[in-house]
């Protein structure tokens, strides 16, 4: 029987996306711990957009262009992942907390010359957008997320089907180097396994973002770096909410996919009123990957909504 997860064939496959960040402008910001990638395109308000576990900013190429057109775009890559730097991490985790990640954000925002900004985020990158606006209310205007209710919640409340869907957030906070010695074996492999397992296989995915998702977590810096954030998120992370009863104030929007593990098991919208003052949101036809499976419809979704919010920047 054919290998479904077959790197090569997905690679070879996957349809070549036209115009993939034409006109943005690559470049490396230096904080005070390293550097952060970020991809930059654009005019008019600020729109910081992050990404999910285990991709890169190219996870945006269907969206960012006509983002572009009304907003200065900045794509960037999270501490650990892709381009981005990858430091030590501690006992406890705390170089991978969505705190320091968030913060790297804010000092990456800040060296644009943008102390206000809106955001969109999908994943683990959303993540890292609710502990900034959490922790820095004043610089967000606005948070549009894609295909996540709140960490604490959601492991509050996971039940034996969810822990099947989502086996990935068992397995890799499992001690070092346990996960990491087993991915390492065959990382492209397992990156497929991860994200072609949906209804949509690996049809969300153009060429050349697989090329760049594949040789980013090949290296095993990166590997050690995306378990650290899963530890994080299941210790530290948690702590840090509970700590932190008080609610968003900005407005929230959260889209989900119709096909994917949040719809199945959790109600999104009650989880995040729980986190937040001003939600809204709904499903979209689509599975995990929404920014890349449907983009027009996340578009449809989000101009409306970051147009009304950029105002307060």
């Amino acid at each position: 029987m054919a290998d479904p997860f077959h790197p090569e064939l997905i690679v070879q496959n996957a349809p070549l996306a036209p115009g993939f960040f034409d006109g943005f402008q690559e470049r490396l910001i230096a904080l005070d711990q390293g550097e952060i990638f970020c991809r930059i395109a654009g005019s008019g308000p600020p729109l910081l957009l992050l990404h999910g576990y285990p991709q890169t900013s190219a996870m945006w190429h269907r969206l960012a262009p006509a983002l572009a057109q009304e907003f200065t775009v900045i794509a960037a890559d999270l501490r650990g992942y892709g381009r981005s730097f990858k430091p030590e991490s501690t006992p406890d985790h705390a170089p991978y907390s969505k705190r320091a990640m968030a913060t790297d954000m804010v000092e990456v925002m800040a060296a644009l010359g943008y102390p206000r900004f809106v955001i969109g985020a999908h994943d683990r990158g959303a993540r890292v957008a609710h502990r900034l606006a959490a922790d820095h209310p004043e610089r967000v205007a606005a948070l549009a997320i894609l295909d996540i209710a709140p960490t604490r919640e959601m492991y509050a409340q996971a039940g034996t089907a969810f822990a099947t869907a989502y086996w990935h957030w068992y397995w890799l906070i499992q001690p070092a180097p346990f996960p990491e010695k087993l991915i390492q074996a065959d990382p492209d492999w397992f990156w497929c396994k991860k994200c072609c397992s949906g209804l949509a296989g690996a049809t969300p995915f153009a060429r050349q973002a697989l090329e760049e998702y594949l040789s980013a977590f090949r290296d095993p810096a990166s590997i050690h770096a995306t378990c650290e954030d899963y530890r994080a998120a299941a210790s530290m992370d948690i702590a840090q909410d509970d700590a932190d009863p008080s609610k968003l104030s900005m407005p929230l929007l959260a889209l989900w996919g119709r096909n994917g593990a949040i719809e199945a098991h959790f109600d999104c919208l009650a989880l995040w009123r729980l986190r937040a003052s001003k939600v809204d949101g709904h499903a979209l036809p689509g599975g995990h990957y929404l920014a890349e499976e449907c983009p027009e419809q996340v578009l449809s979704e989000w101009l409306p909504f970051l147009r009304t919010h950029a105002a307060a920047v």
